[in-house]
């Protein structure tokens, strides 16, 4: 999905020569720890240096292990921390450039995900490669959407689920100057769909309008771009950027969403993360138990980006997925018009309203920014009957970080 609304930021060149600080809890005795020259507690942390061009591999290192990263934090901004205890990790000998110094462990402190910003800036963009360029609309459906993917290899892009990722089209604008990026929801989880944190995908739709003055059919520079790209090709990426949209760590969350188009593209992560097999294996610390809530508009049923999965999610966990679709010129609301997404809120606007009561529901809104009239409309007259009002609610869910939105 493109996203204008995130903002990127300046360059900043990325040198192999920086180092990076892990925090790193639960690693497990094993035989490659065995290897260490120092025991590996199971509690507590332990602080690992990494260069910058290893940073991936020792991602995986660490996870073979049962560890967790807790936080990474470049070598420049750590300081002297006061109560410490010395803890030396080495690497095994065929990694010598992960060999650990001698560093600080402070008291432990509650977890929490670390959320990656602006790793890679438009002064110096990652250059990523092209893995596969596939159609998501069926025949009979309307205009085109793509499902790319790209490989990260070789560098440091990582992200989470709900961030976006800028795409900076090849070739120059009508003046000569290269184009300016354009912002695109994630469509992955962190692990990427080939689960080797080494990929990032996104749903693109090919824009096209109608010029005002000569009445000509206009394409999107960078959507256009991206729709007809080939495996292969070379692509500069930003990011990742974004903190409105992100799931809580949670399992047993409450997760509306909301989605029209290619506003798909971060509840798909989202719901990869939560029922995916491979994703439950390599994310033992969040086994999803509580109920996840997609209501999806699109204009035609060719149209319902990844059916195909969505559905099968449904049918394997009938307890913890509910998925309802709004076919705009195929079903009708009940005055007889078209079924927009804002119809399928009011219909159920009870149900969402009891949902929305509990502490631990977060809403979701992805997608054209003309949706999001029509549901406010249609909660404001459930709040009504219980004598509250929608626009305070809405700004107390806010301020509890529970009500997110994206559109554009």
């Amino acid at each position: 999905m493109y996203n204008p609304s995130v903002s990127g930021g300046n360059a900043r060149t990325l040198a192999d020569s920086r180092l990076f600080l892990y925090e790193v809890q639960g690693l497990r005795q094993s035989a490659e720890t065995d290897r260490m020259n120092s025991p590996i507690r199971q509690s507590g942390s332990v602080f690992i240096t990494v260069p910058y061009s290893r940073m991936n591999q020792e991602m995986q290192r660490i996870t073979r292990m049962g560890g967790k990263i807790v936080s990474i934090r470049p070598m420049e901004t750590v300081g002297a921390m006061a109560n410490v205890t010395p803890t030396v990790i080495e690497a095994p000998p065929s990694q010598p450039e992960t060999t650990a110094k001698p560093m600080t462990q402070a008291t432990p402190t509650a977890k929490t995900t670390e959320v990656p910003i602006n790793l890679y800036k438009p002064g110096a963009p990652f250059v990523g490669q092209v893995l596969s360029n596939e159609p998501l609309v069926q025949e009979g459906g309307l205009g085109i959407v793509q499902h790319i993917t790209f490989d990260l290899s070789g560098g440091d892009l990582h992200y989470v689920e709900g961030q976006s990722i800028g795409i900076i089209p090849a070739g120059t604008d009508a003046s000569g100057k290269p184009h300016k990026l354009r912002l695109y929801s994630i469509a992955s989880t962190r692990h990427g769909d080939n689960m080797d944190d080494k990929t990032v995908s996104l749903c693109v739709r090919q824009l096209e309008y109608e010029h005002p003055e000569t009445k000509e059919k206009v394409y999107g520079v960078c959507s256009t771009y991206l729709c007809n790209i080939e495996p292969g090709a070379a692509v500069k990426i930003t990011g990742p950027v974004g903190k409105e949209m992100l799931l809580p760590d949670d399992p047993e969350a409450t997760i509306i969403m909301l989605a029209t188009g290619t506003g798909i593209a971060p509840f798909r992560a989202y719901l990869w993360r939560m029922f995916k097999a491979e994703e439950k294996k390599a994310n033992p610390d969040y086994q999803f138990k509580g109920l996840a809530w997609l209501i999806f508009g699109v204009p035609y049923t060719p149209n319902i980006l990844y059916r195909e999965e969505l559905e099968a999610i449904q049918k394997e966990y009938p307890d913890n997925f509910r998925l309802t679709y709004a076919i705009s010129r195929e079903q009708k609301n009940a005055e007889g018009g078209r079924m927009y997404i804002q119809h399928r809120v009011a219909e159920h606007a009870p149900e969402l309203w009891q949902l929305m009561q509990k502490p631990n529901t977060h809403t979701y809104m992805c997608g054209l920014k003309g949706m999001e009239d029509g549901i406010d409309e249609a909660l404001a007259a459930e709040a009504s009957k219980h004598g509250v009002d929608w626009v305070e609610f809405r700004k107390q869910m806010k301020k509890e970080h529970r009500w997110h939105v994206e559109t554009y």
